[in-house]
């Protein structure tokens, strides 16, 4: 069990979202960040899909109510246990009473805390993630309170058997344990907010309905983040994007990514709470490797767009699931090699 002293900015339980109700009109939801929790969870021997606690720009104070094994992924929230720095991307093992706290963001502005065992909540068509607007899913459909109990799953009996391995190799002193072994910088520094590398984008469905100065501008400008933006949308201030003629769309399916121009012509990124279908003007679609990178970016953060071709995103995203089971192996065997040491 984890007591929440404090819940924090927005703290919601989510997965890899609801999938297959598009079509009924309800949204997926899920994770911002579809990358970070993916790994926070090979850290502590879940599912790679697992629900864990989203955490955005400001962070809860936790207390464990059972020894544990967690990790944290994403963005730097300056996570302490009882006063005492501790490590990303990397599992610890926390112990009974211990107090896990997390600050304001340092670099990016969501953070991934995953648990051995995962989160036990009910599922709802298929997912534990949170609805928010709808009141459905994760921990009672909101985002979490001061007082509330999150019960803990059952771990794998490998990491269970662990867990009391290490509750036995620890002082009554020691609150926690890290490991001396963690992910390489490489695959942290993508998800970390950065406004100096663009993000890469592939035309979209209505990109030659725009004026060529609209085009040229979505390439060579930059654009700003807008206070105005959250989990669903980013809304994006900058040069104002313009259609040839008016013209009257059809509503269609969008996607995690696309960028819709509504008709005062600054652009709205859609993200993971979008809605299921939308009649704006789609100029460009964000390649999937680089959603992640997006999801750490603070309101304020200014971004610009690089095209690349739909072949390249593919490629891209190969690689990335390549890399990503790559360490799923190497994650398997140094815990099996050197455990917590």
């Amino acid at each position: 069990m984890i007591y929440v002293k404090k819940p924090g900015l927005l703290s919601t339980l989510q997965d890899q979202g609801r999938i297959g109700y598009q079509k009924h009109g309800v949204i997926m939801s899920g994770v911002m960040d579809p990358v970070s929790p993916r790994i926070a969870n090979l850290l502590v021997g879940n599912s790679e899909h697992e629900v864990v606690l989203e955490i955005t720009m400001l962070g809860p104070t936790l207390v464990f109510e059972q020894n544990t094994i967690i990790a944290l992924c994403g963005g730097d929230l300056s996570p302490r246990i009882d006063d005492s720095p501790i490590k990303q991307w990397s599992p610890i093992f926390v112990k009974k009473g211990s107090t896990l706290t997390l600050g304001q963001a340092q670099q990016g502005c969501r953070v991934y805390l995953a648990v051995a065992g995962g989160f036990q909540v009910p599922e709802v068509m298929g997912s534990k993630s949170t609805y928010l607007r709808a009141g459905i899913g994760g921990f009672k459909g909101r985002a979490l309170q001061a007082q509330d109990n999150l019960s803990i799953g059952t771990p794998s009996p490998i990491i269970e058997t662990k867990i009391k391995e290490l509750e036995e190799q620890t002082t009554n002193d020691e609150r926690f344990l890290e490991m001396k072994w963690y992910v390489a910088s490489e695959f942290a520094a993508p998800f970390q907010s950065n406004s100096l590398h663009p993000i890469r984008i592939i035309k979209g469905r209505e990109y030659d309905l725009f004026t060529q100065e609209s085009q040229q501008s979505l390439f060579s400008e930059s654009f700003t983040i807008s206070s105005q933006s959250d989990r669903m949308g980013y809304r994006l201030e900058g040069s104002t994007l313009t259609l040839n003629k008016e013209i009257s769309l059809k509503s269609e399916a969008v996607a995690f990514g696309t960028i819709q121009v509504p008709s005062n012509g600054q652009p709205i990124l859609l993200m993971a709470d979008r809605q299921t279908t939308g009649g704006y003007p789609k100029i460009a679609q964000v390649a999937t490797v680089d959603l992640p990178v997006l999801a750490q970016m603070k309101p304020g953060t200014t971004i610009t767009f690089e095209e690349i071709s739909l072949e390249k995103a593919q490629k891209l995203f190969l690689e990335r699931e390549s890399n990503l089971q790559q360490l799923a192996q190497g994650i398997h065997l140094k815990s099996i090699q050197e455990g917590f040491q």
